[in-house]
């Protein structure tokens, strides 16, 4: 076969598909058991809380940030990954022992602290190892093995629900978590002279906290995202409601409508900038939400899910870019926790505000949606206000 076949880009080593698939596995891992937590509250007597499910989680995954951060710039990638991870695998295993509604949302407040650590590390290893030029192009890539497993996680998390019961679904997550360890525990570190783990990493200054230079991305995501926290709190229900039995169909379809555009998107940011197919993704998020709020058929919220799919699917790797692109190397960890706390604050105050409105009657379905249309368009006009310098952040030369 010739060269000129092979299709896979230059960046694409061994050590970049360790983290791809390593990163199918994590994100696998705490997705399968989403779309059943919802119903599984509500056998727990916690009906009320559901809106806590998801922003629990992502509170101490937007608190871990700035720690995860510290850590993958002093200590190293590597283990803030292993540790993000191992917290996915404990806290599965912890589920079905610990039945009430205290200690359930207890769990899902330790079980953020996985994807507090875990995705900053994996986003400053791809970052080391992948050049400048090329960095849309490989988050895209990357952040598309993650995609597989949000899709693979609900849809197979949905089977063995119904299937076997929510027990064996705790037990299947959990050996997903331990596999995406497996996976990465003898990379490379790409730290050099990290440094011995002690107490005084745990100890923040102020300006370790947020790194000013990512702000703007880190804003256009928090306001985008916020539309993430409602779908994953209320779309279990509103599926239940339009009849569909799979409660993890449409995060499988719009997670499977973001596979290919993350690599288009990351590779048009990479040529064009980033803010140009920012734009494009916070329309489209807009437009989703909209069709999602007034879906009376399966048919139309399945619709609904593939433009929110695209829209994520541009969203995610050309956000990560950019803060790449704004961040020092020697605080890449700091930048890429910054942008990761407006992710988290984003999905987790989404899923709050939709759990409140939502308060379980379904005439508030169409209002809810419609609250994330608004948030993401304000994303796409606080866009024009960028200085245009800002706009082109990749050199024509690629260097």
């Amino acid at each position: 076969m010739s060269k000129n076949l092979i299709l896979l880009p230059s960046f694409f080593t061994w050590n970049f598909f360790t983290l791809c698939l390593s990163s199918f596995l994590f994100f696998a891992s705490f997705n399968m058991i989403i779309p059943e937590l919802p119903a599984y509250l509500t056998s727990l007597g916690g009906e009320d809380y559901k809106g806590l499910i998801i922003s629990l989680f992502t509170l101490t995954a937007g608190l871990s940030r700035p720690f995860s951060g510290k850590l993958a710039d002093k200590v190293g990638r590597v283990p803030v990954m292993v540790f993000g991870a191992g917290i996915c695998f404990v806290v599965s295993l912890l589920y079905p022992v610990i039945s009430s509604v205290a200690g359930f949302l207890f769990l899902r407040f330790v079980h953020g602290f996985s994807t507090g650590f875990t995705p900053t590390g994996v986003s400053a290893y791809v970052a080391d190892i992948v050049p400048f030029n090329k960095r849309g192009e490989a988050m895209g890539l990357q952040s598309l093995f993650g995609s597989l497993g949000m899709a693979a996680g609900p849809a197979f998390g949905g089977y063995i629900g119904k299937i076997w019961g929510i027990e064996p679904l705790f037990y299947a997550s959990a050996f997903t978590a331990i596999l995406s360890i497996l996976v990465i525990i003898r990379l490379k570190e790409t730290v050099e002279n990290g440094e011995k783990l002690n107490r005084k990493h745990f100890r923040l200054h102020r300006h370790e906290i947020i790194e000013k230079r990512v702000l703007k991305p880190s804003l256009v995501l928090l306001l985008t995202v916020f539309s993430f926290g409602t779908v994953l709190t209320i779309i279990p229900d509103y599926s239940e409601y339009l009849g569909i039995e799979n409660k993890g169909l449409f995060f499988a379809v719009f997670t499977l409508s973001s596979l290919g555009i993350r690599i288009i998107a990351g590779r048009t940011s990479d040529k064009y900038g980033r803010i140009p197919v920012m734009k494009v993704a916070t329309l489209s998020m807009a437009l989703a939400m909209l069709i999602i709020a007034f879906a009376q058929t399966k048919a139309m919220l399945l619709f609904g899910g593939v433009i929110f799919g695209c829209s994520v699917g541009m969203n995610s790797p050309t956000i990560s870019a950019w803060t790449i692109d704004l961040s020092l190397d020697a605080f890449r960890g700091r930048a890429l926790a910054t942008m990761y706390i407006a992710l988290e604050a984003g999905i987790g105050i989404g899923a709050l505000v939709s759990g409140w409105v939502f308060a379980n009657k379904v005439e508030n379905f169409p209002f809810v949606f419609s609250i994330g249309a608004v948030t993401s368009t304000l994303a796409f006009f606080y866009l024009f206000t960028i200085p245009k310098e800002q706009k082109f952040l990749v050199p024509e030369d690629g260097l």
